[in-house]
């Protein structure tokens, strides 16, 4: 497959393997699994996280909440990079990123296992770990976005994950509607990743958005989510058949 999907990364809710299959058939080697509202258990992250990984594809974990036994739950398991959302201000953001990463950089707590492959740590396991794992707070609060440039820059911090959706109606919209309001915030976090040299991710779930991302510089797109997809798939199918007149 080609390598031109490198840069983008699709949405997981629940743990359907054949899905997984299929979008990396499809060319995708990364993936997005919404732990905090999907219905993934400790059991199936035990067997996702290593079944992606050994199909190739980097697993980005959106964990429960910003919460120390989530994000190193995720991490023992082996996914690449955490996803932390409900962060508030920089504060806040040293302290629960702080689980991400090992002393003397933060605070993780060793656990052995698949990450050492059930055996002893090398000596430079945890500078190594700390290198290879992400951590990206979602920037989807208005405490967040507030210092969305201090976050950026903490050194336990990897990048930054735009949640455009929360963050529109944190600020007091019924709705998302990628407004000029809501590409001012998307553009601040894109310039306070920059900024601190780091990489930003978004969902795009549209072709202006996707634009308006690749033209802030954005590093990884996520696209495609599973249930919309599967929906649209369907609703496909109800309309070929009617053109068919065969309902």
């Amino acid at each position: 497959m080609t390598s031109s999907l490198a840069s983008f990364a699709f949405w997981l809710t629940a743990p359907v393997f054949p899905h997984i299959e299929i979008a990396r058939d499809a060319g995708f080697t990364a993936v997005v699994l919404d732990i905090e509202h999907g219905t993934f258990n400790l059991d199936d992250l035990d067997r996702v996280i290593p079944f992606c990984r050994a199909l190739g594809i980097k697993v980005y974990a959106k964990v429960l909440g910003p919460l120390t036994e989530p994000i190193q739950q995720a991490l023992d398991f082996g996914a690449d990079a955490v996803i932390i959302p409900h962060i508030g201000g920089v504060d806040h953001a040293r302290q629960v990123t702080g689980a991400a990463k090992y002393p003397p950089l933060g605070v993780r707590s060793y656990a052995g296992g698949r990450t050492v492959m059930y055996g002893p740590a090398s000596p430079t396991y945890a500078s190594d770990e700390n290198a290879r794992v992400k951590c990206w707070p979602m920037i989807e609060s208005r405490e967040s976005l507030a210092d969305v440039e201090a976050i950026a820059a903490l050194p336990t911090v990897d990048g930054l994950f735009a949640g455009p959706t929360d963050l529109a109606m944190a600020a007091g919209n019924e709705r998302y509607t990628f407004s000029d309001a809501d590409k001012a915030d998307i553009a601040r976090i894109a310039a306070a990743a920059k900024a601190a040299g780091k990489p930003w991710v978004m969902p795009c779930w549209t072709q202006p958005e996707r634009a308006f991302a690749k033209a802030h510089d954005v590093s990884v797109t996520v696209v495609g989510a599973q249930f919309y997809m599967v929906r649209a798939a369907f609703a496909s199918l109800v309309d070929g058949l009617s053109a068919e007149s065969l309902i």
